[in-house]
């Protein structure tokens, strides 16, 4: 019988608990995946713990890599035996096997490995819609990307040095800033220690930049806002340190500021969405983005993969094992 990490109650990561489930087969629309990798998220910590609610008991996780081992009635684009990963959609990729719908698989190239596909799927998808879609960017730019040596921090260095783009980052050590550098980081802030806003200052000579990548939040909210330069844009897309305060939007007249909440799920909610933003990133990979996968879990010891990301403790991509 497989397995799944099971959460019965919301709280911290021992609530997750290594469960013998049924196997199932899959209905209209399905297939069933013999999973091999599962990428570790902070979306994960947020299902986990009940700020993003889900109706309990239920098993948590958004991104997958495995095999399909089963179709269900009316599954035409995907086949027994195909290579395949997933992002978002129904919760529950901590599992052994699972049923996922058919229409929102991605099949995976050969030059991709099942490692790879779980340490970057979500992330790098979120890089593609945030710098192709979301504030499309321009070779010349200076932006500023927090968390820049985390799984989406590392891509986003990367992806954008490789445009042409300067690329301030804010860190938490001084070994992330050496990571995010190595990946592509023109500029390092550690913000333990020093002031971003007046760093940011600094490097563009009192410009400001003209947008802000911010999945922090709480921490980094109010001084992002002081980076931007008039007419800027705020992209707050995550809140790995707690929820952003209220806003009120008088505070962005002075500088006839823009500010966004995107997320993955609106261009993931197609097949041809999801197409739009695939394909530039298994391109840059093809021209050679590295892939940093730098912890690995077994699924089975996923609370501590989750203590472990909490506590910022992590740089790039963190991967689960089956």
């Amino acid at each position: 019988m497989p397995h799944s990490i099971i959460v019965s109650e919301n709280g911290g990561p021992e609530v997750m608990k290594w469960t013998e489930v049924s196997l199932q087969n899959p209905g209209k629309g399905e297939v069933r995946i013999d999973q091999k990798k599962v990428g570790l998220n902070f979306i994960d910590v947020y299902q986990r713990s009940g700020i993003y609610p889900l109706s309990l008991p239920t098993s948590i996780g958004m991104e997958g890599v495995g095999v399909v081992d089963a179709i269900g009635e009316g599954v035409e684009n995907i086949k027994v035996g195909d290579r395949v990963g997933y992002v978002m959609g129904p919760p529950g990729s901590y599992a052994e096997s699972r049923l996922y719908p058919a229409d929102r698989l991605i099949k995976l190239p050969d030059y991709i490995s099942d490692s790879q596909a779980a340490a970057i799927l979500l992330k790098g998808l979120t890089v593609s819609y945030l710098i192709n879609k979301t504030f499309p960017v321009k070779k010349g730019q200076t932006v500023l990307f927090h968390a820049a040596a985390g799984g989406v921090g590392l891509i986003a260095c990367q992806w954008l040095s490789k445009l042409g783009v300067e690329v301030i980052g804010t860190v938490s050590s001084d070994d992330k800033a050496e990571k995010a550098k190595a990946h592509g980081c023109h500029h390092t802030i550690n913000y333990s220690h020093e002031d971003f806003t007046a760093r940011v200052e600094d490097i563009t000579s009192g410009k400001g930049v003209p947008v802000v990548f911010d999945g922090v939040g709480a921490d980094t909210f109010e001084g992002s806002l002081k980076c931007l330069s008039p007419f800027g844009v705020f992209v707050s897309f995550g809140a790995s340190s707690g929820k952003p305060p209220q806003l009120s939007v008088s505070v962005l007249a002075a500088k006839a500021l823009y500010m966004t909440r995107p997320s993955l799920a609106p261009h993931t909610a197609t097949a041809e969405l999801t197409k739009q933003i695939v394909s530039p990133l298994f391109q840059v990979i093809r021209d050679g983005l590295s892939i940093s996968i730098s912890q690995t879990y077994s699924l089975k010891d996923a609370a501590n993969a989750h203590r472990a990301l909490e506590s910022r403790k992590t740089t790039g991509s963190t991967i689960l094992e089956i």
